[in-house]
């Protein structure tokens, strides 16, 4: 026959508390849970994060006042046709294509293309290492026509 113990036996009566576990997020986004949220009167906030979950990148607003006012440069300065002219010349009289020409200078044979179309911005280290390779002046050639029309321009 199985002993009992001698001691004192007693009995627990501590309450003993389960707790569900706590709702997830994405539970509660779950439109079935919204509705019988509402149903019940629970206040539901919805919130929208601004841009939140789109993969878009922005491109600042330049507001129309500004380009009116003139604050900002409306275009970027472009290579004059001298210089357009110089470097095409030069080029020439070396008997090089635009490639081998890009080669020399480390840059890629479109850079050298827009430099000869005028599409380029110019670049000081660009012209820099144009003139070095091809043996011509380029880079004190870069404003005049741009100078000559802001001249002009306040003499009005």
């Amino acid at each position: 026959m199985p002993s009992r113990s001698t001691g004192v036996i007693s009995q627990d009566w501590e309450p003993v508390v389960l707790r569900k576990s706590k709702t997830k997020a994405q539970d509660l986004r779950d439109p079935k849970a919204v509705n019988q949220a509402l149903r019940s009167g629970v206040p539901v906030q919805a919130i929208r994060k601004f841009d939140a979950g789109s993969n878009k990148k922005s491109a600042p607003v330049v507001s129309a006042r500004k380009l009116d006012e003139g604050t900002e440069p409306a275009t970027l300065e472009k290579l004059s046709v001298e210089v357009r002219q110089a470097i095409q010349k030069a080029r020439l009289e070396k008997k090089m294509s635009q490639s081998e020409l890009a080669k020399l200078i480390n840059e890629q044979p479109k850079v050298v293309q827009e430099y000869e179309n005028g599409k380029a911005v110019p670049n000081q280290a660009v012209l820099a290492k144009m003139e070095k390779v091809l043996g011509v002046k380029l880079r004190g050639k870069i404003g005049r026509c741009f100078k000559a029309v802001i001249v002009l321009l306040l003499k009005i």
